[in-house]
Protein backbone atom coordinates (compact mmCIF):
# COMPACT_ATOMS: atom_id res chain seq x y z
CA UNK A 1 0.00 0.00 0.00
CA UNK A 2 1.23 3.46 -0.65
CA UNK A 3 0.05 6.84 0.76
CA UNK A 4 -3.49 7.24 -1.80
CA UNK A 5 -4.74 3.78 -0.98
CA UNK A 6 -4.12 4.89 2.82
CA UNK A 7 -5.61 7.96 1.85
CA UNK A 8 -8.82 5.75 0.68
CA UNK A 9 -9.15 3.05 3.68
CA UNK A 10 -9.14 6.09 5.84
CA UNK A 11 -11.97 7.45 4.38
CA UNK A 12 -13.53 4.23 4.32
CA UNK A 13 -12.76 3.16 7.68
CA UNK A 14 -12.96 -0.61 6.70
CA UNK A 15 -11.86 -2.97 9.44
CA UNK A 16 -10.08 -5.02 6.77
CA UNK A 17 -7.16 -2.55 6.80
CA UNK A 18 -6.93 -2.04 10.92
CA UNK A 19 -3.09 -2.79 11.50
CA UNK A 20 -1.79 -2.22 8.31
CA UNK A 21 -0.97 1.24 8.81
CA UNK A 22 -1.44 4.48 11.37
CA UNK A 23 -2.76 7.83 11.12
CA UNK A 24 -1.43 10.81 13.16
CA UNK A 25 -3.21 14.04 12.91
CA UNK A 26 -1.05 16.57 13.26
CA UNK A 27 -3.33 19.07 15.29
CA UNK A 28 -4.19 17.00 18.06
CA UNK A 29 -0.60 15.13 17.76
CA UNK A 30 -2.16 11.80 18.42
CA UNK A 31 -2.08 8.88 16.39
CA UNK A 32 -4.92 6.57 15.51
CA UNK A 33 -5.90 3.57 13.86
CA UNK A 34 -7.84 3.64 10.45
CA UNK A 35 -10.97 2.74 12.47
CA UNK A 36 -11.00 5.34 14.78
CA UNK A 37 -14.27 6.53 15.70
CA UNK A 38 -13.21 9.99 16.09
CA UNK A 39 -13.75 12.64 13.37
CA UNK A 40 -12.15 12.05 10.43
CA UNK A 41 -9.55 14.99 10.24
CA UNK A 42 -8.69 17.02 6.96
CA UNK A 43 -6.47 15.69 4.82
CA UNK A 44 -3.85 18.13 5.56
CA UNK A 45 -3.49 17.92 8.88
CA UNK A 46 -3.03 14.15 8.32
CA UNK A 47 0.32 12.09 8.12
CA UNK A 48 0.31 8.18 7.45
CA UNK A 49 2.78 6.06 9.07
CA UNK A 50 3.00 2.03 8.66
CA UNK A 51 4.13 1.34 12.40
CA UNK A 52 3.04 2.37 15.17
CA UNK A 53 6.44 2.94 16.56
CA UNK A 54 7.16 4.81 13.79
CA UNK A 55 4.48 7.54 14.37
CA UNK A 56 5.83 6.88 18.08
CA UNK A 57 9.13 8.10 17.09
CA UNK A 58 7.82 10.98 14.63
CA UNK A 59 6.11 12.49 18.65
CA UNK A 60 2.68 11.40 17.92
CA UNK A 61 0.79 9.94 21.37
CA UNK A 62 -1.71 7.04 20.92
CA UNK A 63 -4.96 7.25 21.07
CA UNK A 64 -7.15 6.67 23.98
CA UNK A 65 -10.61 5.79 21.54
CA UNK A 66 -9.34 3.90 19.34
CA UNK A 67 -6.43 2.35 20.89
CA UNK A 68 -3.53 1.49 18.50
CA UNK A 69 -1.75 -1.02 20.75
CA UNK A 70 -4.93 -2.87 20.37
CA UNK A 71 -4.89 -3.50 16.34
CA UNK A 72 -4.56 -6.68 14.58
CA UNK A 73 -1.03 -8.05 13.57
CA UNK A 74 0.46 -8.13 10.23
CA UNK A 75 1.25 -11.48 9.13
CA UNK A 76 5.34 -11.92 9.26
CA UNK A 77 5.76 -13.59 6.15
CA UNK A 78 4.31 -11.43 3.50
CA UNK A 79 7.30 -9.38 1.83
CA UNK A 80 11.12 -9.49 0.74
CA UNK A 81 12.45 -8.61 4.40
CA UNK A 82 12.03 -11.93 5.50
CA UNK A 83 14.77 -11.65 8.11
CA UNK A 84 13.91 -8.54 9.83
CA UNK A 85 10.19 -9.76 10.01
CA UNK A 86 11.08 -12.92 11.87
CA UNK A 87 13.25 -10.68 14.16
CA UNK A 88 10.20 -8.72 14.56
CA UNK A 89 8.37 -11.24 14.85
CA UNK A 90 10.04 -12.44 17.91
CA UNK A 91 10.06 -9.46 19.43
CA UNK A 92 6.46 -9.05 19.13
CA UNK A 93 6.45 -12.50 21.16
CA UNK A 94 8.22 -11.76 23.85
CA UNK A 95 10.64 -14.46 23.28
CA UNK A 96 13.47 -12.16 23.14
CA UNK A 97 13.05 -10.54 26.64
CA UNK A 98 16.14 -11.44 28.39
CA UNK A 99 17.96 -12.37 24.98
CA UNK A 100 20.63 -9.14 23.61
CA UNK A 101 20.48 -8.45 20.20
CA UNK A 102 23.73 -10.85 19.58
CA UNK A 103 21.53 -13.60 20.88
CA UNK A 104 18.83 -12.85 18.82
CA UNK A 105 20.90 -12.57 15.54
CA UNK A 106 22.85 -15.76 16.37
CA UNK A 107 18.55 -17.34 16.60
CA UNK A 108 17.80 -15.97 13.03
CA UNK A 109 21.46 -17.32 11.86
CA UNK A 110 22.52 -13.54 10.47
CA UNK A 111 25.26 -11.53 12.40
CA UNK A 112 24.58 -8.79 14.76
CA UNK A 113 25.64 -5.95 12.70
CA UNK A 114 23.88 -7.68 9.76
CA UNK A 115 20.27 -7.49 11.95
CA UNK A 116 21.06 -4.12 13.18
CA UNK A 117 21.14 -2.78 9.73
CA UNK A 118 18.17 -4.67 8.71
CA UNK A 119 16.24 -3.08 11.58
CA UNK A 120 17.36 0.37 10.44
CA UNK A 121 16.59 -0.13 6.89
CA UNK A 122 13.15 -1.44 7.11
CA UNK A 123 11.94 -0.38 10.11
CA UNK A 124 13.54 2.80 10.83
CA UNK A 125 14.65 2.14 14.41
CA UNK A 126 16.90 -0.17 16.29
CA UNK A 127 16.39 -3.47 17.81
CA UNK A 128 16.91 -1.66 21.36
CA UNK A 129 14.54 0.80 20.60
CA UNK A 130 11.75 -1.02 18.95
CA UNK A 131 12.07 -3.94 21.90
CA UNK A 132 11.14 -0.98 24.17
CA UNK A 133 8.30 0.00 22.33
CA UNK A 134 7.14 -2.55 22.06
CA UNK A 135 7.53 -3.68 25.94
CA UNK A 136 5.46 -0.14 26.30
CA UNK A 137 2.58 -0.90 23.83
CA UNK A 138 1.93 -3.67 25.75
CA UNK A 139 1.70 -2.17 29.11
CA UNK A 140 -0.75 0.39 27.76
CA UNK A 141 -2.94 -2.53 26.74
CA UNK A 142 -2.56 -3.95 29.95
CA UNK A 143 -3.81 -0.96 31.72
CA UNK A 144 -6.32 0.17 29.44
CA UNK A 145 -7.72 -3.76 29.59
CA UNK A 146 -7.29 -4.98 32.85
CA UNK A 147 -7.40 -4.84 36.80
CA UNK A 148 -3.38 -5.08 37.50
CA UNK A 149 -1.92 -2.65 39.33
CA UNK A 150 0.82 -0.16 37.35
CA UNK A 151 3.71 -1.33 39.48
CA UNK A 152 2.65 -5.30 38.55
CA UNK A 153 2.20 -4.23 35.20
CA UNK A 154 5.69 -3.01 34.82
CA UNK A 155 7.09 -5.99 35.92
CA UNK A 156 4.98 -8.34 33.41
CA UNK A 157 6.02 -5.83 30.44
CA UNK A 158 9.95 -7.00 31.54
CA UNK A 159 10.92 -3.67 33.20
CA UNK A 160 13.06 -4.65 35.86
CA UNK A 161 12.05 -1.26 37.87
CA UNK A 162 8.89 1.37 38.61
CA UNK A 163 10.39 3.67 37.71
CA UNK A 164 12.44 2.69 34.61
CA UNK A 165 8.73 1.69 33.31
CA UNK A 166 7.91 5.37 33.92
CA UNK A 167 10.56 7.08 32.01
CA UNK A 168 10.37 4.57 29.27
CA UNK A 169 6.73 4.79 28.71
CA UNK A 170 6.74 8.39 28.80
CA UNK A 171 9.59 8.66 26.01
CA UNK A 172 8.31 6.37 24.04
CA UNK A 173 4.29 6.85 23.93
CA UNK A 174 4.62 10.94 25.45
CA UNK A 175 1.84 10.29 28.15
CA UNK A 176 2.76 9.21 31.66
CA UNK A 177 1.33 5.56 32.54
CA UNK A 178 -1.23 6.66 35.23
CA UNK A 179 -3.27 8.63 32.52
CA UNK A 180 -4.46 5.27 31.10
CA UNK A 181 -6.61 4.44 33.81
CA UNK A 182 -9.34 6.14 32.96
CA UNK A 183 -11.77 3.94 35.65
CA UNK A 184 -11.41 1.86 38.16
CA UNK A 185 -11.15 -1.66 37.39
CA UNK A 186 -12.44 -4.84 40.24
CA UNK A 187 -9.57 -7.13 41.17
CA UNK A 188 -9.68 -10.18 39.72
CA UNK A 189 -7.58 -13.73 39.10
CA UNK A 190 -8.39 -14.15 35.57
CA UNK A 191 -7.54 -11.50 33.70
CA UNK A 192 -10.02 -10.40 30.52
CA UNK A 193 -7.78 -8.92 27.44
CA UNK A 194 -9.29 -8.28 23.48
CA UNK A 195 -7.65 -9.65 20.78
CA UNK A 196 -8.70 -8.44 17.26
CA UNK A 197 -8.87 -9.52 13.91
CA UNK A 198 -8.85 -8.57 10.16
CA UNK A 199 -12.27 -9.51 8.88
CA UNK A 200 -13.80 -11.62 7.37
CA UNK A 201 -13.58 -14.29 10.29
CA UNK A 202 -15.39 -17.60 9.26
CA UNK A 203 -16.05 -18.49 13.12
CA UNK A 204 -18.90 -21.24 11.99
CA UNK A 205 -15.61 -23.28 10.10
CA UNK A 206 -13.18 -22.86 12.64
CA UNK A 207 -15.51 -24.42 15.56
CA UNK A 208 -16.71 -27.21 13.00
CA UNK A 209 -12.98 -28.25 12.53
CA UNK A 210 -12.05 -27.84 16.28
CA UNK A 211 -15.16 -30.08 17.05
CA UNK A 212 -14.17 -33.22 15.54
CA UNK A 213 -10.75 -32.96 17.10
CA UNK A 214 -11.60 -31.51 20.44
CA UNK A 215 -9.74 -33.19 23.72
CA UNK A 216 -11.95 -33.17 26.31
CA UNK A 217 -11.14 -32.05 29.45
CA UNK A 218 -7.85 -30.49 27.81
CA UNK A 219 -10.04 -28.24 25.57
CA UNK A 220 -13.83 -26.90 25.67
CA UNK A 221 -16.25 -25.44 22.91
CA UNK A 222 -19.42 -23.50 23.06
CA UNK A 223 -21.16 -21.93 19.85
CA UNK A 224 -18.98 -18.59 20.67
CA UNK A 225 -16.51 -19.88 22.68
CA UNK A 226 -13.01 -22.05 22.64
CA UNK A 227 -10.66 -22.35 25.46
CA UNK A 228 -8.21 -24.90 26.75
CA UNK A 229 -5.47 -25.28 29.59
CA UNK A 230 -1.50 -24.90 28.62
CA UNK A 231 1.11 -26.44 30.42
CA UNK A 232 4.87 -25.09 29.73
CA UNK A 233 8.31 -25.46 31.04
CA UNK A 234 7.36 -22.36 33.00
CA UNK A 235 3.93 -21.81 33.43
CA UNK A 236 0.34 -23.54 33.79
CA UNK A 237 -3.09 -22.17 33.08
CA UNK A 238 -6.25 -21.88 30.83
CA UNK A 239 -7.86 -19.43 28.39
CA UNK A 240 -11.47 -18.86 27.21
CA UNK A 241 -11.35 -16.92 23.77
CA UNK A 242 -15.33 -15.65 23.15
CA UNK A 243 -15.76 -14.84 19.58
CA UNK A 244 -17.57 -11.51 19.28
CA UNK A 245 -18.07 -10.68 15.34
CA UNK A 246 -19.96 -7.36 15.79
CA UNK A 247 -16.78 -5.87 17.14
CA UNK A 248 -14.38 -7.74 15.27
CA UNK A 249 -12.48 -8.95 17.91
CA UNK A 250 -12.43 -11.95 20.63
CA UNK A 251 -12.61 -11.55 23.99
CA UNK A 252 -9.85 -13.68 25.73
CA UNK A 253 -10.16 -14.96 29.53
CA UNK A 254 -7.18 -15.92 30.91
CA UNK A 255 -5.95 -17.30 34.42
CA UNK A 256 -1.97 -17.85 34.13
CA UNK A 257 0.21 -18.72 37.22
CA UNK A 258 3.49 -16.71 36.29
CA UNK A 259 1.97 -13.67 34.85
CA UNK A 260 5.59 -12.62 33.38
CA UNK A 261 5.12 -15.12 30.73
CA UNK A 262 1.76 -13.49 29.87
CA UNK A 263 3.34 -12.00 26.63
CA UNK A 264 4.33 -14.99 24.97
CA UNK A 265 1.19 -17.16 26.35
CA UNK A 266 -0.70 -14.09 24.55
CA UNK A 267 1.24 -14.38 21.31
CA UNK A 268 0.53 -18.23 21.16
CA UNK A 269 -3.62 -17.60 21.71
CA UNK A 270 -3.26 -15.31 18.50
CA UNK A 271 -1.10 -17.70 16.65
CA UNK A 272 -3.70 -20.75 17.53
CA UNK A 273 -6.57 -19.08 16.31
CA UNK A 274 -4.56 -17.32 13.47
CA UNK A 275 -6.23 -13.99 14.05
CA UNK A 276 -2.89 -11.43 12.05
CA UNK A 277 -4.16 -12.95 8.72
CA UNK A 278 -4.85 -11.11 6.09
CA UNK A 279 -7.67 -13.63 4.62
CA UNK A 280 -8.80 -11.40 1.87
CA UNK A 281 -5.36 -11.20 0.64
CA UNK A 282 -5.00 -14.60 0.92
CA UNK A 283 -7.99 -15.69 -0.86
CA UNK A 284 -7.20 -12.97 -3.82
CA UNK A 285 -3.90 -14.56 -4.20
CA UNK A 286 -5.23 -18.13 -3.99
CA UNK A 287 -8.01 -17.48 -6.71
CA UNK A 288 -5.63 -16.01 -9.06
CA UNK A 289 -3.96 -19.39 -9.10
CA UNK A 290 -6.50 -22.16 -9.14
CA UNK A 291 -8.29 -21.14 -11.98
CA UNK A 292 -11.98 -21.51 -11.01
CA UNK A 293 -11.14 -25.13 -9.90
CA UNK A 294 -13.32 -25.27 -6.99
CA UNK A 295 -14.74 -21.91 -4.80
CA UNK A 296 -12.83 -20.63 -1.60
CA UNK A 297 -14.76 -20.17 1.63
CA UNK A 298 -14.55 -16.87 2.85
CA UNK A 299 -12.44 -15.99 6.11
CA UNK A 300 -10.83 -19.34 6.72
CA UNK A 301 -8.38 -19.66 9.36
CA UNK A 302 -5.63 -21.92 10.52
CA UNK A 303 -6.73 -23.77 13.26
CA UNK A 304 -2.96 -23.86 15.18
CA UNK A 305 -2.08 -26.50 17.74
CA UNK A 306 -0.73 -25.37 20.90
CA UNK A 307 2.63 -26.62 20.71
CA UNK A 308 4.47 -28.54 17.94
CA UNK A 309 4.96 -31.61 20.57
CA UNK A 310 1.58 -31.54 20.67
CA UNK A 311 0.64 -31.60 16.86
CA UNK A 312 3.56 -34.30 16.49
CA UNK A 313 1.90 -36.66 18.78
CA UNK A 314 -1.56 -36.49 17.07
CA UNK A 315 -0.05 -36.58 13.89
CA UNK A 316 1.84 -40.10 14.64
CA UNK A 317 -1.30 -41.05 16.22
CA UNK A 318 -3.44 -39.72 13.37
CA UNK A 319 -1.47 -41.72 10.58
CA UNK A 320 -3.32 -43.96 8.38
CA UNK A 321 -6.75 -43.85 10.40
CA UNK A 322 -9.73 -41.41 9.89
CA UNK A 323 -9.89 -38.41 12.08
CA UNK A 324 -12.52 -40.20 14.33
CA UNK A 325 -10.29 -43.18 15.51
CA UNK A 326 -7.26 -40.22 15.57
CA UNK A 327 -9.43 -38.49 17.99
CA UNK A 328 -10.15 -41.39 20.19
CA UNK A 329 -6.60 -42.43 20.39
CA UNK A 330 -5.17 -38.96 21.72
CA UNK A 331 -8.13 -38.72 23.98
CA UNK A 332 -7.11 -42.07 25.31
CA UNK A 333 -3.27 -41.17 25.61
CA UNK A 334 -4.50 -37.93 27.57
CA UNK A 335 -6.92 -39.96 29.83
CA UNK A 336 -3.84 -42.17 30.97
CA UNK A 337 -0.79 -39.83 30.72
CA UNK A 338 -2.39 -36.20 31.05
CA UNK A 339 -1.05 -34.45 33.69
CA UNK A 340 -3.54 -33.04 36.52
CA UNK A 341 -2.91 -30.21 38.79
CA UNK A 342 -5.32 -27.80 40.62
CA UNK A 343 -8.41 -29.46 39.04
CA UNK A 344 -7.00 -28.65 35.66
CA UNK A 345 -5.95 -31.62 33.39
CA UNK A 346 -2.78 -30.53 31.13
CA UNK A 347 -1.95 -32.38 27.83
CA UNK A 348 0.73 -35.04 28.58
CA UNK A 349 4.71 -33.79 28.97
CA UNK A 350 7.75 -35.67 26.15
CA UNK A 351 8.52 -37.38 29.63
CA UNK A 352 5.39 -39.14 30.45
CA UNK A 353 5.42 -40.36 26.71
CA UNK A 354 8.98 -41.54 26.55
CA UNK A 355 8.95 -43.22 29.95
CA UNK A 356 5.61 -45.03 29.53
CA UNK A 357 5.70 -48.49 27.83
CA UNK A 358 2.07 -47.25 26.47
CA UNK A 359 0.56 -50.90 26.82
CA UNK A 360 -2.99 -49.26 27.30
CA UNK A 361 -2.91 -48.64 23.41
CA UNK A 362 -4.18 -51.43 20.91
CA UNK A 363 -1.74 -50.62 17.92
CA UNK A 364 1.04 -52.00 16.14
CA UNK A 365 4.46 -51.85 18.11
CA UNK A 366 6.32 -49.37 15.54
CA UNK A 367 3.63 -46.69 15.88
CA UNK A 368 4.12 -46.57 20.32
CA UNK A 369 7.73 -46.88 19.68
CA UNK A 370 7.21 -43.69 17.07
CA UNK A 371 5.78 -41.71 19.72
CA UNK A 372 8.48 -42.94 22.53
CA UNK A 373 11.19 -41.47 19.82
CA UNK A 374 8.91 -38.22 19.45
CA UNK A 375 8.81 -37.45 23.14
CA UNK A 376 12.85 -38.56 23.61
CA UNK A 377 13.74 -36.23 21.09
CA UNK A 378 11.38 -32.89 22.53
CA UNK A 379 12.69 -33.92 26.18
CA UNK A 380 16.19 -33.51 24.93
CA UNK A 381 15.76 -30.30 22.24
CA UNK A 382 12.54 -28.38 23.72
CA UNK A 383 13.19 -25.45 21.68
CA UNK A 384 13.61 -26.99 18.30
CA UNK A 385 12.50 -24.67 15.72
CA UNK A 386 13.81 -26.89 13.02
CA UNK A 387 11.25 -29.73 12.35
CA UNK A 388 12.75 -31.38 9.72
CA UNK A 389 15.14 -32.91 12.76
CA UNK A 390 12.12 -35.28 13.34
CA UNK A 391 12.86 -36.91 9.79
CA UNK A 392 15.99 -38.72 11.09
CA UNK A 393 13.77 -40.59 13.81
CA UNK A 394 11.77 -44.15 13.15
CA UNK A 395 8.30 -43.91 12.10
CA UNK A 396 8.45 -39.75 11.95
CA UNK A 397 7.99 -39.26 7.97
CA UNK A 398 7.22 -36.44 5.88
CA UNK A 399 3.74 -36.10 6.49
CA UNK A 400 3.96 -36.17 10.28
CA UNK A 401 6.54 -33.42 9.99
CA UNK A 402 4.53 -31.27 7.89
CA UNK A 403 1.31 -31.48 9.66
CA UNK A 404 3.24 -30.21 12.70
CA UNK A 405 4.58 -27.44 10.80
CA UNK A 406 0.85 -26.63 9.73
CA UNK A 407 -0.99 -26.87 13.00
CA UNK A 408 1.98 -27.06 15.68
CA UNK A 409 4.19 -23.96 13.87
CA UNK A 410 1.14 -22.68 11.71
CA UNK A 411 3.67 -22.13 8.44
CA UNK A 412 1.79 -20.71 5.95
CA UNK A 413 3.66 -22.30 3.04
CA UNK A 414 2.44 -26.41 3.72
CA UNK A 415 0.41 -28.51 1.01
CA UNK A 416 -0.38 -31.61 2.73
CA UNK A 417 -0.30 -33.03 -0.79
CA UNK A 418 0.06 -36.84 0.91
CA UNK A 419 -3.16 -36.54 2.74
CA UNK A 420 -5.78 -38.76 2.26
CA UNK A 421 -8.20 -35.67 2.13
CA UNK A 422 -6.28 -33.52 0.12
CA UNK A 423 -5.75 -35.73 -2.62
CA UNK A 424 -9.63 -36.60 -3.00
CA UNK A 425 -10.25 -32.73 -2.69
CA UNK A 426 -8.21 -32.53 -5.52
CA UNK A 427 -9.60 -35.22 -7.66
CA UNK A 428 -12.84 -34.19 -7.34
CA UNK A 429 -11.81 -30.38 -8.62
CA UNK A 430 -10.65 -29.12 -12.03
CA UNK A 431 -6.76 -28.97 -12.39
CA UNK A 432 -4.79 -26.04 -10.86
CA UNK A 433 -1.18 -25.66 -10.22
CA UNK A 434 -0.48 -25.97 -6.10
CA UNK A 435 3.06 -24.82 -6.78
CA UNK A 436 1.65 -21.26 -8.05
CA UNK A 437 -0.60 -20.87 -4.41
CA UNK A 438 2.75 -20.68 -2.53
CA UNK A 439 3.09 -18.44 -0.37
CA UNK A 440 -0.22 -19.91 1.54
CA UNK A 441 -0.51 -23.22 0.59
CA UNK A 442 -1.53 -24.12 4.49
CA UNK A 443 -4.09 -21.92 3.41
CA UNK A 444 -4.95 -23.86 0.30
CA UNK A 445 -4.50 -27.11 2.24
CA UNK A 446 -7.32 -25.84 4.49
CA UNK A 447 -9.83 -24.66 1.92
CA UNK A 448 -9.37 -28.61 0.27
CA UNK A 449 -10.20 -30.49 3.47
CA UNK A 450 -13.17 -28.01 3.20
CA UNK A 451 -14.62 -29.17 0.09
CA UNK A 452 -15.32 -32.50 2.08
CA UNK A 453 -17.46 -31.46 4.56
Amino acid sequence: MDTSHWQRARQSRDHRFDGLFFIAVKSTGIYCRPICPAPTAKEHNVEYFQYAHSAAQAGFRPCIRCRPDSAPGSSAWQGTKTTALRAKQLIDNNFTQEQSCEQLAERLGVTSRYLRRLFSQHFGISVTQYRLFNQCHFAKKLLQETSLPISEIAFVAGFNSIRRFNDAFLNQLHICPSKMRTSVKPVNSTLTLKMPFRPPYNWHALRQFLAKRLIPPIEWLTDTSYGRSFNTDHCQGQFTATFVEDKHYFSVAIDINEPRLLQPILANIRRVLDLDADTSMIEQHLNGHISGAFTLTKGLRLPGIWSTFEAGIRAVLGQQVSVTAAHNLVTQLVKELGVTNDERTYFVTPEAVANSDLDFFKMPQARKNALRNLANFCQQHHECVDLEQWLTLKGIGPWTVNYAKLRGQSQPDILLDGDLGVKKAQANAASFDSEACSPFRSYLTFQLWQQLV
